[in-house]
């Protein structure tokens, strides 16, 4: 999966992995489940947990858990359960509901036309264009970075230690890699508590205003306990919509450029933006895998897992599913089918609906402004990465 090779084209290893059956055994340990229906049925089960602190400690390599990066992220929404998953989840609400994305789509609209020129300059200079550094990289942390007031300026900043912290949530990270995301880690950890706390200096009507008042109330007497969930909250809400997002723009322009019908295609049928987004992420979700534990003993798909086993489930496998999904391997816009790429259950993705809105917006805008558009080179480059995926480079030009 790290390898060049599956990057560029993760089919042949989506199949490989059905072909050995629906929960297949890991080299170091747990299981990978690859089936669509078993696959949601662990996202969504109460009987499913994810891996956080208590599991962890009980692990026999204490080493690889106790990585400081590896820690700082485990107490993250993504990384806790009952009862502080349910607390912290109640008291977002639903974060991105329709009032929320009514609110930031004026905005979402500004900074892909701002792009979209951005776009248009460097090709006009330069007859092409990177798509994923001038666009893709840039739209989620100008539109999560708009909606939290944070400043334009350090949005480079925020990029940067983001692409390098996220070696801590890779499957099997080595020890150079979590050196690398234990730096990164740091800087991360300064900068947000100094934006907490010149924010709590200077409190307004804003959305982090609103999360300090509430968690400085909810821990009335204990200033401390407030800062530590408004600093993982604020923190994971930032980088978990970056380069997710970011991802999903490049991937979903390359599947379409991948074939200039499709990009007519859908310049004439520009009602179906949305079905591509749909399956952009289904084809390729910028997330490969995620991972729960057995809450106790149990039997999956007809075989026996034990309590506090692991299992990874693979989203583009389950995505790609035939007994789902036929024909899984054509990219088909009106497909009409679906996708575990956001999560189920308690954890589905708090930003599935802005990453929606981020995507539709820019497709829609492209395909009017570059109605000609195509791909510069045979593909996206990649890093080689097994969890998040990550599109690095994208060249486009204009016929």
């Amino acid at each position: 999966m790290r390898s060049p090779e599956g990057q560029r084209n993760p089919l042949p290893v989506y199949r490989a992995f059905r072909e050995l059956g629906d929960v297949v055994p890991a080299p170091w340990g747990g299981w990978f489940v690859t089936g669509f229906d078993l696959a949601n049925q662990v996202l969504r089960g109460r009987d499913w947990l994810t891996p956080d602190i208590a599991w962890q400690e009980r692990r026999p390599d204490p080493e690889r858990w106790r990585a400081p990066a590896t820690r700082e992220m485990s107490h993250t929404l993504s990384r806790l359960n009952a009862p502080d998953h349910t607390t912290q989840r109640r008291a977002l609400g639903n974060l991105f509901g329709r009032s929320t994305l009514e609110a930031v789509r004026p905005g979402v609209e500004e900074h892909v036309d701002t792009l979209l020129d951005d776009l248009e300059r460097a090709l006009l200079a330069h007859g092409e264009a990177d798509f994923a550094t001038v666009v893709a990289d840039r739209l989620p942390i100008r539109t999560v970075g708009g909606w939290l007031g944070l400043a334009e300026e350090d949005h480079e900043r925020i990029l940067d230690f983001t692409h390098r912290q996220v070696f801590a949530q890779e499957l099997l990270p080595t020890r150079s890699q979590l050196a690398v995301s234990e730096a990164a880690t740091l800087e991360m950890r300064a900068y947000f508590t100094g934006l907490l706390r010149h924010r709590r200096a200077h409190l307004g009507e804003d959305v982090l205003s609103g999360w300090i008042r509430y968690w400085d109330e909810w821990h009335a007497g204990d200033r401390e306990a407030a800062d530590r969930v408004l600093y993982h909250l604020t923190m994971f809400v930032t980088i978990a919509s970056l380069e997710t997002t970011a991802t999903l723009l490049s991937s979903s322009v390359a599947l379409l450029l991948a074939d200039p019908a499709r990009w007519r295609w859908l310049r004439e049928h520009p009602g179906h933006v949305g079905d591509a987004v749909e399956e952009a992420l289904r084809h390729d979700p910028p997330i490969w895998l995620n991972s729960r534990v057995a809450a106790k003993d149990t039997v999956l798909g007809g075989v026996r897992v034990a309590q506090d086993s692991v299992v990874h489930v693979l989203f583009g496998a389950a995505n790609h599913d035939p007994r789902h999904n036929p024909d899984p391997e054509t990219f088909d816009i009106l497909r009409g089918g679906s996708q575990l790429t956001f999560g189920g259950g308690v954890h589905y993705c708090l930003g599935a609906a802005l990453a929606r809105l981020e995507a539709t917006t820019l497709l829609t805008r492209m395909l009017k402004r570059f109605p000609t558009l195509r791909a510069a080179t045979d593909g996206p480059e990649y890093a080689p990465r097994m969890v998040f995926r990550r599109i690095t480079s994208l060249k486009v030009t204009r016929s």
